[in-house]
Protein backbone atom coordinates (compact mmCIF):
# COMPACT_ATOMS: atom_id res chain seq x y z
CA UNK A 1 0.00 0.00 0.00
CA UNK A 2 1.40 3.37 -1.01
CA UNK A 3 1.75 6.02 1.64
CA UNK A 4 -0.27 9.17 1.17
CA UNK A 5 1.64 12.44 1.38
CA UNK A 6 0.21 15.89 1.93
CA UNK A 7 1.45 18.77 -0.17
CA UNK A 8 3.23 21.60 1.60
CA UNK A 9 4.17 23.54 -1.47
CA UNK A 10 3.49 27.23 -1.64
CA UNK A 11 3.68 30.10 -4.05
CA UNK A 12 6.06 33.03 -3.88
CA UNK A 13 4.28 36.34 -3.52
CA UNK A 14 5.42 39.91 -2.86
CA UNK A 15 3.58 39.79 0.46
CA UNK A 16 5.23 36.56 1.53
CA UNK A 17 4.66 32.84 1.32
CA UNK A 18 1.21 31.67 0.27
CA UNK A 19 0.26 28.13 1.29
CA UNK A 20 -0.98 25.81 -1.42
CA UNK A 21 -4.46 24.33 -1.40
CA UNK A 22 -3.01 21.12 0.07
CA UNK A 23 -1.34 22.93 2.93
CA UNK A 24 -4.43 25.05 3.63
CA UNK A 25 -6.50 21.86 3.73
CA UNK A 26 -4.03 20.20 6.09
CA UNK A 27 -3.95 23.23 8.37
CA UNK A 28 -7.73 23.37 8.41
CA UNK A 29 -7.99 19.69 9.32
CA UNK A 30 -5.25 20.03 11.95
CA UNK A 31 -6.97 23.08 13.48
CA UNK A 32 -10.33 21.30 13.56
CA UNK A 33 -8.77 18.22 15.14
CA UNK A 34 -7.08 20.23 17.89
CA UNK A 35 -10.21 22.20 18.69
CA UNK A 36 -12.55 19.30 19.35
CA UNK A 37 -12.67 17.49 22.69
CA UNK A 38 -12.02 14.05 21.22
CA UNK A 39 -9.37 15.26 18.79
CA UNK A 40 -7.52 17.10 21.53
CA UNK A 41 -7.71 14.10 23.83
CA UNK A 42 -6.33 11.81 21.10
CA UNK A 43 -3.53 14.25 20.32
CA UNK A 44 -2.48 14.51 23.97
CA UNK A 45 -2.61 10.76 24.54
CA UNK A 46 -0.63 10.05 21.37
CA UNK A 47 1.96 12.79 21.72
CA UNK A 48 2.35 12.82 25.46
CA UNK A 49 4.04 15.52 27.50
CA UNK A 50 6.58 16.21 24.75
CA UNK A 51 3.95 17.22 22.21
CA UNK A 52 2.06 19.27 24.79
CA UNK A 53 5.26 21.18 25.59
CA UNK A 54 5.84 21.82 21.89
CA UNK A 55 2.30 23.18 21.42
CA UNK A 56 2.52 25.44 24.48
CA UNK A 57 5.94 26.70 23.42
CA UNK A 58 4.77 27.42 19.86
CA UNK A 59 1.58 29.17 20.96
CA UNK A 60 3.38 31.47 23.37
CA UNK A 61 6.67 31.97 21.54
CA UNK A 62 6.01 31.94 17.80
CA UNK A 63 3.61 34.34 16.08
CA UNK A 64 2.52 31.56 13.71
CA UNK A 65 1.37 29.51 16.71
CA UNK A 66 -1.55 31.79 17.59
CA UNK A 67 -4.10 29.23 16.34
CA UNK A 68 -2.93 26.45 18.66
CA UNK A 69 -5.03 25.48 21.69
CA UNK A 70 -3.79 26.73 25.04
CA UNK A 71 -6.47 26.83 27.71
CA UNK A 72 -8.39 23.86 26.34
CA UNK A 73 -5.21 21.78 26.05
CA UNK A 74 -4.28 22.50 29.67
CA UNK A 75 -7.71 21.61 31.03
CA UNK A 76 -7.84 18.42 28.96
CA UNK A 77 -4.34 17.46 30.08
CA UNK A 78 -5.45 17.94 33.67
CA UNK A 79 -8.44 15.66 33.14
CA UNK A 80 -6.10 12.94 31.91
CA UNK A 81 -4.00 13.09 35.08
CA UNK A 82 -6.63 11.39 37.23
CA UNK A 83 -8.36 8.03 36.89
CA UNK A 84 -12.14 7.99 36.61
CA UNK A 85 -14.09 4.76 36.18
CA UNK A 86 -12.59 2.73 33.34
CA UNK A 87 -10.28 5.58 32.29
CA UNK A 88 -6.79 5.38 33.77
CA UNK A 89 -4.59 8.33 34.67
CA UNK A 90 -2.34 8.86 31.67
CA UNK A 91 0.03 11.38 33.25
CA UNK A 92 1.34 12.48 36.61
CA UNK A 93 -0.08 15.96 37.35
CA UNK A 94 3.17 17.24 38.86
CA UNK A 95 5.17 16.17 35.81
CA UNK A 96 2.61 17.84 33.51
CA UNK A 97 2.56 21.12 35.41
CA UNK A 98 6.35 21.18 35.76
CA UNK A 99 7.11 20.47 32.11
CA UNK A 100 4.42 22.77 30.72
CA UNK A 101 5.42 25.62 33.04
CA UNK A 102 8.95 25.44 31.67
CA UNK A 103 7.61 25.33 28.10
CA UNK A 104 5.39 28.37 28.73
CA UNK A 105 8.22 30.39 30.26
CA UNK A 106 10.67 29.49 27.48
CA UNK A 107 7.98 30.28 24.91
CA UNK A 108 7.37 33.78 26.27
CA UNK A 109 11.10 34.43 26.48
CA UNK A 110 11.42 33.41 22.83
CA UNK A 111 8.60 35.75 21.84
CA UNK A 112 10.23 38.58 23.83
CA UNK A 113 13.59 37.98 22.12
CA UNK A 114 12.00 37.86 18.66
CA UNK A 115 10.14 41.11 19.36
CA UNK A 116 13.31 42.79 20.56
CA UNK A 117 15.26 41.68 17.48
CA UNK A 118 12.69 41.75 14.68
CA UNK A 119 9.67 43.60 16.08
CA UNK A 120 10.01 46.91 14.30
CA UNK A 121 10.62 45.17 10.98
CA UNK A 122 7.29 43.35 11.43
CA UNK A 123 5.42 46.67 11.63
CA UNK A 124 5.81 47.13 7.87
CA UNK A 125 5.28 43.48 6.96
CA UNK A 126 2.11 42.87 4.91
CA UNK A 127 -0.59 40.68 6.43
CA UNK A 128 -0.32 36.99 5.70
CA UNK A 129 -2.07 33.78 6.74
CA UNK A 130 0.03 33.58 9.92
CA UNK A 131 0.57 37.25 10.75
CA UNK A 132 -1.96 40.05 11.13
CA UNK A 133 -0.77 43.56 12.02
CA UNK A 134 -4.03 44.21 13.87
CA UNK A 135 -3.14 41.44 16.36
CA UNK A 136 0.23 43.04 17.01
CA UNK A 137 -1.38 46.49 17.37
CA UNK A 138 -3.91 45.11 19.87
CA UNK A 139 -1.11 43.50 21.88
CA UNK A 140 0.89 46.75 21.95
CA UNK A 141 -2.18 48.69 23.11
CA UNK A 142 -2.87 46.10 25.81
CA UNK A 143 0.74 46.22 26.97
CA UNK A 144 0.70 50.03 27.01
CA UNK A 145 -2.52 50.01 29.06
CA UNK A 146 -1.67 47.31 31.61
CA UNK A 147 2.10 47.65 31.83
CA UNK A 148 4.08 44.67 33.16
CA UNK A 149 0.87 43.13 34.51
CA UNK A 150 -0.08 42.47 30.88
CA UNK A 151 2.57 39.72 30.81
CA UNK A 152 0.54 37.80 33.41
CA UNK A 153 -3.00 38.70 32.30
CA UNK A 154 -2.32 37.95 28.64
CA UNK A 155 -1.56 34.35 29.55
CA UNK A 156 -5.28 33.80 29.98
CA UNK A 157 -6.34 35.51 26.73
CA UNK A 158 -6.06 33.80 23.33
CA UNK A 159 -4.08 35.75 20.68
CA UNK A 160 -2.78 38.17 23.29
CA UNK A 161 -0.64 35.51 24.96
CA UNK A 162 1.07 35.01 21.59
CA UNK A 163 1.60 38.68 20.72
CA UNK A 164 2.11 40.45 24.08
CA UNK A 165 5.61 38.98 24.74
CA UNK A 166 6.57 40.08 21.22
CA UNK A 167 5.20 43.56 21.94
CA UNK A 168 7.11 43.69 25.24
CA UNK A 169 10.32 42.98 23.35
CA UNK A 170 9.49 45.71 20.85
CA UNK A 171 8.96 48.13 23.72
CA UNK A 172 12.44 47.43 25.09
CA UNK A 173 11.11 46.21 28.44
CA UNK A 174 14.17 45.33 30.57
CA UNK A 175 14.96 41.62 30.19
CA UNK A 176 15.18 40.95 33.93
CA UNK A 177 11.85 42.62 34.62
CA UNK A 178 10.17 40.69 31.80
CA UNK A 179 11.58 37.41 33.09
CA UNK A 180 10.13 37.96 36.58
CA UNK A 181 6.63 38.68 35.26
CA UNK A 182 6.98 35.87 32.71
CA UNK A 183 7.78 33.30 35.41
CA UNK A 184 4.85 34.48 37.55
CA UNK A 185 2.43 34.35 34.61
CA UNK A 186 3.64 30.95 33.44
CA UNK A 187 3.25 29.39 36.88
CA UNK A 188 -0.24 30.84 37.42
CA UNK A 189 -1.55 29.99 33.94
CA UNK A 190 -0.32 26.41 33.73
CA UNK A 191 -1.08 25.40 37.30
CA UNK A 192 -4.54 26.99 37.52
CA UNK A 193 -5.86 25.29 34.38
CA UNK A 194 -4.14 21.91 34.74
CA UNK A 195 -5.32 21.54 38.32
CA UNK A 196 -8.80 22.70 37.32
CA UNK A 197 -8.81 19.90 34.75
CA UNK A 198 -7.48 17.47 37.36
CA UNK A 199 -10.41 18.31 39.61
CA UNK A 200 -12.91 18.05 36.75
CA UNK A 201 -11.42 14.71 35.75
CA UNK A 202 -12.72 13.14 38.93
CA UNK A 203 -16.29 14.35 38.35
CA UNK A 204 -19.04 13.32 35.88
CA UNK A 205 -18.10 16.38 33.80
CA UNK A 206 -15.06 14.45 32.59
CA UNK A 207 -17.40 12.59 30.23
CA UNK A 208 -18.71 15.87 28.80
CA UNK A 209 -15.41 17.49 27.88
CA UNK A 210 -16.87 19.11 24.78
CA UNK A 211 -19.06 21.25 27.03
CA UNK A 212 -16.20 22.04 29.41
CA UNK A 213 -13.90 23.09 26.54
CA UNK A 214 -16.65 25.25 25.05
CA UNK A 215 -17.09 27.05 28.37
CA UNK A 216 -13.31 27.51 28.71
CA UNK A 217 -13.08 28.98 25.20
CA UNK A 218 -16.02 31.35 25.74
CA UNK A 219 -14.69 32.56 29.11
CA UNK A 220 -11.17 33.06 27.71
CA UNK A 221 -12.48 35.26 24.90
CA UNK A 222 -14.53 37.54 27.19
CA UNK A 223 -11.54 39.88 27.80
CA UNK A 224 -10.94 40.11 24.04
CA UNK A 225 -14.55 41.09 23.36
CA UNK A 226 -14.60 43.50 26.31
CA UNK A 227 -11.39 45.23 25.19
CA UNK A 228 -12.64 45.53 21.60
CA UNK A 229 -15.99 46.93 22.74
CA UNK A 230 -14.35 49.44 25.08
CA UNK A 231 -11.99 50.60 22.33
CA UNK A 232 -14.91 50.98 19.92
CA UNK A 233 -16.90 53.07 22.39
CA UNK A 234 -14.02 55.32 23.40
CA UNK A 235 -12.88 55.87 19.81
CA UNK A 236 -16.21 57.47 18.86
CA UNK A 237 -17.06 59.89 21.69
CA UNK A 238 -19.23 61.97 19.37
CA UNK A 239 -21.75 59.14 19.08
CA UNK A 240 -22.41 59.11 22.81
CA UNK A 241 -24.85 61.49 24.48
Amino acid sequence: MKAKHLSFKGDCHPGGFLPSDGMESWLSEFWSHLHTAEGLRQTIQAGGIGLMCLIIFAETGLLAGFFLPGDSLLVTAGVLTIANGDRPAYFDPWMVTGALTVAAIVGDQTGYWLGRKYGHAMETKPDSWWFKRKHLAAARDYFAEKGPLAIVLARFVPLLRTFVPFAAGMGDMPAGRFLRWNILGGILWINSLVWLGHWLGGTPLADQMHKVILIVIVVSFIPVVWTAAKRLLTSRPGTRT
